[in-house]
This record gives structure tokens, sequence and C-alpha cells, in this order.
């Protein structure tokens, strides 16, 4: 069990995400990190990596640039990020918690198994640091409400981290697509049903060689009461604890009645 932080205004913050140093969200989620803490150190992608999911780079060096005094840029993955802030770029004293994001999209039901953004804070949760992960919902060709995130997200870290939770869990927290003064309150959900890869386009490149291209169409499910799908979609914020852990002790049971 993680213990509960109570000394939050003095905890050491590492911040990543899965869509690059410059993005807009990782700003959002600094700027949500500083009104929580003084000790906030930026560890995150130089690039984008969207889907990257919980991929380690091994076969290539990584390196890390420095921006500022304490935020870093790193040529791989969201977990590379993750890893490396924890052993190499911070140094002295561990992070006592890991915040991802704020995504640019939600990251409901099975984006989970893909996002590089629950990646980073499943790292964090590997490495025993407390991690949670956010994402922001938006509809296309409409201004992402950001404000909505860096609104709720302060108030959703504070209760979580007073309590504390299991060292396999981390936290994955998905924002609507509302006003902030719109959103209807803060709900823990489970894990729904939505699914990336609906579509496959396959095509001819300008010298004739076919390719094909998966699309970000969804088959998704927003009715089932309970899950983040359906709590977004109707306006609420998604707490949603995922664990690391992915054993299914049923069947671990089941089988060894059968390889007794």
């Amino acid at each position: 069990m993680h213990l509960p932080i109570p000394d939050l205004a003095n905890a050491r913050i590492l911040v990543s995400n899965d869509d690059g140093i410059n993005a807009p969200g990782i700003k959002v989620l600094e700027r949500i990190a500083r009104a929580l803490s003084k000790d906030v150190w930026v560890v995150a992608p130089e690039h984008e990596q969207s889907a990257a999911g919980h991929s380690l780079t091994i076969r290539r060096p990584l390196r890390v640039r420095q921006l500022s005094r304490r935020r870093f840029a790193v040529d791989g993955t969201p977990t590379d990020a993750v890893l490396l802030g924890v052993n190499a770029v911070i140094k002295g004293r561990r992070p006592d918690l890991v915040l991802s994001g704020v995504n640019r999209g939600g990251n409901l039901g099975e984006d989970v198994t893909y996002s590089g953004t629950v990646a980073a804070a499943m790292e964090g949760t590997i490495l025993g640091i407390p991690a949670i992960a956010f994402s922001q919902h938006y509809t296309p060709e409409a201004p992402v409400k950001w404000s909505t995130a860096e609104h709720w997200a302060p108030e959703i870290v504070r209760r979580a981290v007073a309590v504390g939770w299991g060292k396999n869990v981390l936290i994955n927290v998905n924002f609507p697509d509302v006003a902030h003064t719109q959103v209807a309150g803060i709900e823990i959900t489970r894990q729904g049903k939505r699914k990336i890869g609906d579509q496959i386009s396959e095509r001819l490149d300008p010298r004739g060689e076919p390719y094909i291209w998966i699309g970000a169409q969804r088959t998704e499910d927003r009715s089932t009461v309970g899950t983040d799908l359906e709590a977004v979609y109707r306006g609420a914020v998604a707490v949603t604890p995922l664990c690391v852990d992915l054993t299914d002790r049923d069947t671990m049971q089941a089988l060894a009645t059968v390889f007794a």
C-alpha cells in the first residue's frame, strides 16, 4: 500500500507525458503540479509518442536534453522518460509522486493498453512511486477545454494522496469535454469498452507502393453505467484505478485444479 502523502506541499513531483515536452497539456500539468508543490521536475519525451504503450528503448542509446533547471527532454518513449527521470536525471531524493499528461484526448476503455500517458504512470507505479495519469477528452474541430483539467486536477490529487492506494495500482483520470463549471462531479469508475483501429485504409504511395494506415476511429460503449466512458460522456470526471498485476486469480485457481 502506498502510504498517504501528508505534506504534499513539500513532495517531490515528477511530471511526464506522451504528447511531448512542448505539448500544451504538459504545460497545464506543470501548473497543476506547481499549485500542489514547490518541488516539481519535468522529464518528458522530446517528441510526441502517442500510442507508444509501455515500450522501453533498449536497442539504442538515449539522449537527455536539459531545457531549464528542472526541465528535461528525452529522445525516447514516455516509459524511458520516467525511468530516466527517476534513476538518472533527478539526483538525491526520489520523487514522491508521478503525474502524467494532461493528454490531448481521453484515455478510456482499452485506450489504456496503448496509451503512453497511462504507460508513464505505470512506469512510476512499477518503480514503487504513486502515479496518476490525466487526460482531457475533447471534440474534434473544437478547442480543447484545458481549463477543466486545470480546475479539477489539484483537488483530485489532494484527495487521492491523502488516503493512498495499492502499490500495484495507478490512477487514471479522464476529464469530460465540458467547461469546468458544468462538470457533473467526480466519479469512481471501472474501465469501459473502447477499441481503436476500427478503420484500416489501404492506399498507394507516390511511387505506387502499397501501404496501410490505421485510423483513429474507435468502437465504443458509452451506455454501460459505472464505466469511464459513460461518466465522461455524461459530463463527469472519471477516476479509474488500474492494476499493473494482470494476473486473473479466478482463472489461475481453475487451471490449478487441471494441472495439479
